[in-house]
């Protein structure tokens, strides 16, 4: 594949329709791709096209982890893909927040839906779905209680993360907005996770002790979850300012709030994550209300976007999602996942693609076709 893209150069559609039609889905064909060309007959144009597709297959993505965090936290039942839980698991979750299994399941059924519905909706309008399924190669955990059926068929990996916290202080700043300084640092909520690989979940059945390596785990967990979310909170407004037809903007503005409320759900469980260091690898999670923490820009319970500069600073502070610049918003969002490592053991011919899906989608024109500049 990557032979066929550099023989091609720069056609980038040329490439989905290979890739796309190589993960064997019957929807995903040429002749789709072809009608998604085709801005007559009320066919979504080029650029609102691709912005949906890059918006499903992000979604892809994130259902996938979320079905393994379900698998082992959260409610089992047959409303989502789920296997038998981790009891000490759930319990490590539960001290974050006792509704924790529910709030697993809960959003893993919210990210299902988004990408069915987006998919359906692309061919709906004569345009080719995202399909990653080519790529659920993965191992995942073999604890016991995930879906055994599943293991060596995921999309993402939740056991080498690296998981950038600088959303807990961008959030609670009143003097910086990252769309005005793009060069100011943020400081991390939990600096060690920013500096290592980390699980989210158990790997095997020996992580489940000593105690405080599996509730750092379970901490883990608690702190990936709004980082995940926050990305989602800040794609769907910054792509929806490239929308040309008017229901692409109402699909883009109606599924992002959503993960808007995602993101304060799980920022305020982050904040009960018990103060402790892992005594297998010196993880620690500190104290957020304590120095040298604490104050404003740490303080726990501040969970409402504190006002701060927006579009200018010769305008009055306002809070908002941030950031919302729309320039290389989807490639932004590639290597964001790409650096928490929550692809480690994909295949090149997986990143060539999400890029490919990412600039796409950042060719996306209001009111053009979204072809390249």
């Amino acid at each position: 594949m990557r032979h066929i893209m550099r023989g091609l150069n720069s056609n980038r559609r040329w490439f989905m329709k290979k890739a796309l039609a190589a993960v064997g889905g019957a929807t995903a064909t040429a002749s789709l791709l072809a009608a998604d060309d085709d801005n007559r007959n009320g066919k979504l144009n080029k650029g609102d096209a691709a912005m949906l597709r890059f918006a499903a297959a992000a979604e892809i993505l994130e259902s996938d982890f979320w079905i393994q965090y379900n698998e082992l936290g959260g409610i089992q039942d047959s409303e989502v893909p789920g296997g038998a839980g981790i009891a000490a698991y759930i319990a490590a979750l539960q001290k974050l927040d006792g509704d924790f299994p529910q709030y697993i399941h809960d959003n893993t059924d919210d990210e299902i839906t988004h990408f069915t519905f987006l998919n359906a909706y692309l061919m709906s309008k004569g345009a080719a779905p995202a399909n990653l399924d080519a790529f659920r190669t993965l191992q995942g955990s073999t604890a016991t209680g995930v879906n055994t059926a599943r293991i060596g068929r995921r999309l993402t990996n939740l056991t080498q993360l690296t998981v950038d916290t600088s959303w807990w202080t961008r959030y609670r700043s009143s003097a910086n907005n990252p769309d005005l300084d793009p060069g100011f640092v943020f400081p991390q909520a939990v600096p060690g996770l920013f500096s290592g690989q980390f699980t989210a979940i158990p790997r095997t059945d020996a992580d489940l002790g000593p105690p405080d390596h599996l509730q750092a785990i379970a901490n883990t967990a608690g702190f990936h979850m709004p980082t995940i979310e926050q990305g989602g909170n800040s794609l769907y407004p910054s792509m929806a300012q490239r929308a040309s037809s008017v229901e692409v903007l109402r699909i883009l503005i109606s599924i992002g709030p959503t993960e808007t409320m995602h993101f304060q759900t799980w920022s305020d469980k982050a904040g009960n994550a018990p103060p402790l260091t892992d005594p297998t690898n010196g993880l620690v999670f500190p104290d957020l209300n304590s120095p040298p923490f604490g104050g404003e820009t740490y303080q726990t319970n501040l969970i409402m976007p504190e006002p701060c500069p927006f579009l200018s600073r010769n305008l009055p502070v306002c809070s908002i999602i941030r950031p919302t610049e729309t320039k290389g918003v989807a490639m932004g969002v590639v290597k964001f996942l790409t650096a928490m490592g929550l692809f480690i053991g994909q295949p090149p011919a997986f990143f060539e693609l999400l890029k490919d899906l990412a600039a796409e989608a950042d060719a996306a024109k209001r009111n053009g076709d979204g072809g390249d500049d």
